[in-house]
């Protein structure tokens, strides 16, 4: 089987977490390769996610690198095992694959954490708020990818229709509240609708107003992603030059602390309803 051309990011995690293992033990790719049978090559294939492996042999190699974590080592037995083709692939070869790999990561999150300044979170986005966002880009976009990227977006909530929906905590800076992207109308549609997801039983919006005094993070879209184990979880940053996911240990505490010190930040959920029903009232 030749090498996958274009491993997801789910599947490129997968190697990276091995070469950390292996890295961690002084091992070679050549050694770790001449215990399965191969040679550098493929354990370099695996490590990048270009060729699959199975759980089995996921279990061989980390007994030679001697990790110890047991449930990091299922975590990795799991992903390895997954075999399922989901709803986002439906688009591969029409939207860029970030968009597929933001849908992936969302899917198999635990818990889902999202900080925005100047757009409401793109999961709860209706059509015309997220059209408007996608008609925006330069240089400008075909209307057929327009298209598919307002459908994918909607799709990517049912997440919140499964039997156990995500939990999905939102902390949405005040002037992305206040934002017309397509005018008065468009916007307030987007509030009301705000309002009603704010009711879903896994999700949480909290409201960091004008007023604060203090404010933790940047400008950046920032997306946290819980893993099976805390060693998976998955940032992503979005900007205007793209998405980029970060997995390193260091930057996994960086935003654990972004995250512990909002906590006293935004609004509490019963007065950022009350804010956004109030600036609907001024729309």
């Amino acid at each position: 089987m030749p090498p996958r051309s274009n491993p997801t990011a789910r599947q490129a995690r997968l190697g990276a977490e091995l070469r950390k293992l292996r890295e961690a033990s002084g091992l070679t790719a050549r050694e770790a390769g001449e215990l399965l049978g191969g040679n550098q090559a493929q354990i370099s294939h695996i490590e990048s996610g270009r060729w699959g492996v199975s759980a089995e042999r996921v279990r061989r190699l980390a007994a030679f690198y001697s990790a110890g974590d047991q449930k990091l080592i299922d975590a990795l037995c799991e992903i390895a095992e997954d075999r399922t083709k989901g709803w986002w692939e439906e688009y591969r070869g029409v939207l860029p694959p970030a968009f597929l790999n933001v849908a992936e990561l969302e899917y198999h999150a635990t818990h889902l954490r999202s900080l925005q300044t100047l757009t409401v979170p793109g999961i709860f986005q209706t059509e015309d708020y997220s059209r408007k966002l996608f008609e925006e880009v330069i240089p400008p976009l075909p209307r057929s990818e327009i298209d598919a990227r307002v459908e994918h977006r909607s799709r990517r909530r049912v997440i919140f229709e499964r039997d156990h929906p995500t939990p999905f905590e939102a902390i949405i800076h005040e002037a992305a509240l206040r934002m017309r992207y397509g005018g008065r109308k468009v916007a307030r549609s987007q509030l009301e609708y705000l309002l009603e997801v704010s009711d879903w039983p896994s999700v949480t919006v909290r409201v960091i107003p004008f007023t604060s005094e203090r404010f933790i993070g940047s400008a950046q879209s920032v997306l946290y992603a819980g893993g099976p184990v805390p060693q998976l979880d998955t940032v992503l940053l979005d900007s205007a030059y793209g998405s980029v996911f970060l997995d390193a240990h260091a930057q996994l505490e960086k935003y654990r602390s972004v995250y512990g010190a909002l906590e006293t930040v935004p609004l509490d959920t019963k007065d950022s309803r009350s804010m956004v029903k109030r600036i609907i009232k001024e729309l």
